[in-house]
């Protein structure tokens, strides 16, 4: 390739300066670059809930953002997802006890589809019938969580550690806790891609039921 091609992509290509949703203030964080705006769109950055907001207790939560709009020379995004580190949850279990996990799927009052991964680490070994009890509690209380709230409120509950107090709270009675974290939230579906699916549904269920006349 010719230095002067070279030079044309280099001039045609813009920095995007990447923020994160309003209820992180808008935080800056960090830049992207592109020759069109709609590039851009779709890209995801990650970082941490210390870097948001200046707690270096809270490096062990990762925030996943993904851009969904674009002006002139800056990118907006959404909240796509929250995990914590490998490194902390490994730090987290012990021998000699349980650690009780699930995979819950739940859909908030503003119709996102949410999935939803606790985790809760006993004190000591529990038996089989006390680790299905303290998975229900993880079940019904983050679906009556996301039956209760819209998105944001859900995600908020998650990320600063509500949801898993709660949980805390009623599983501890089953058996002596140590500790409950959400190890992972991800966004799976916005209102309007549920309500494409839910569409899409009712159309083959229809197909399915239709009778030929003879």
């Amino acid at each position: 390739m010719s230095e002067r091609s070279v030079s044309k992509q280099k001039r045609g290509k813009r920095w995007y300066t990447v923020f994160a949703p309003e209820q992180y203030d808008r935080a800056e964080l960090g830049q992207t670059v592109a020759d069109e705006p709609e590039k851009v769109i779709g890209r995801t950055i990650e970082t941490t809930l210390g870097d948001l907001t200046d707690d270096a207790g809270a490096n062990n939560t990762k925030l996943t953002f993904k851009i969904t709009d674009v002006g002139s020379d800056a990118a907006y995004t959404e909240f796509v997802k929250h995990e914590l580190t490998r490194d902390y949850l490994r730090s987290l279990v012990r021998r000699g006890a349980s650690k009780v996990d699930a995979t819950i799927t739940v859909l908030t009052t503003d119709d996102y589809r949410v999935r939803v991964q606790p985790v809760a680490f006993t004190t000591k070994k529990a038996d089989r019938s006390q680790e299905q009890a303290i998975r229900r509690i993880m079940i019904d209380i983050v679906e009556d969580a996301a039956a209760e709230r819209d998105f944001q409120s859900f995600v908020e509950s998650a990320v600063e550690g509500r949801l898993s107090s709660a949980v805390y709270g009623e599983a501890k009675t089953v058996y002596p806790l140590r500790r409950v974290e959400i190890q992972k939230l991800t966004l799976e579906a916005r209102p309007e891609e549920v309500a494409a699916e839910e569409e899409a549904s009712v159309d083959v269920d229809e197909e399915d039921v239709a009778v030929e006349d003879e």
